[in-house]
């Protein structure tokens, strides 16, 4: 069975996830990737199938939480933009909690995006 992946980028970092994806795409396809709405369609233009939840704003963020709190994802990579306001930051404080209360493991940046690859994946 596939590991799941799931991939969310704040607006200020989408072009950056697309690019990683690209750089990472054969490894990528072999995971069931889920991503929040804005940042999952951007992706399927790269060719990949991906599962899209809401727009972070809206919920997708949380909806990824829950997937990881219920044992369904392997891996979230999240670039986020540490200079941006936030208004759903409650949420996004909630998924890396999640993460840590249910050892799940979270990438915030490139670098430890491919090493979240690599160790899942290759």
């Amino acid at each position: 069975m596939a590991k799941t992946i799931a991939l969310i980028a704040h607006d200020g970092k989408k072009a950056e996830m697309v690019a990683f994806v690209k750089d990472h795409q054969d490894e990528l396809a072999k995971a069931h990737l889920v991503a929040t709405g804005t940042t999952g369609s951007y992706i399927q233009q790269t060719g990949l199938d991906v599962e899209l939840k809401l727009s972070g704003p809206k919920g997708g963020d949380a909806q990824i939480a829950a997937m990881a709190a219920e044992g369904k994802i392997s891996g979230i990579i999240f670039f986020r933009d540490p200079l941006g306001k936030h208004p759903h930051e409650p949420d996004i404080q909630m998924l890396m909690r999640i993460c840590d209360l249910w050892n799940v493991p979270l990438a915030t940046n490139p670098a430890t995006g491919t090493l979240i690859i690599k160790g899942l994946l290759e």
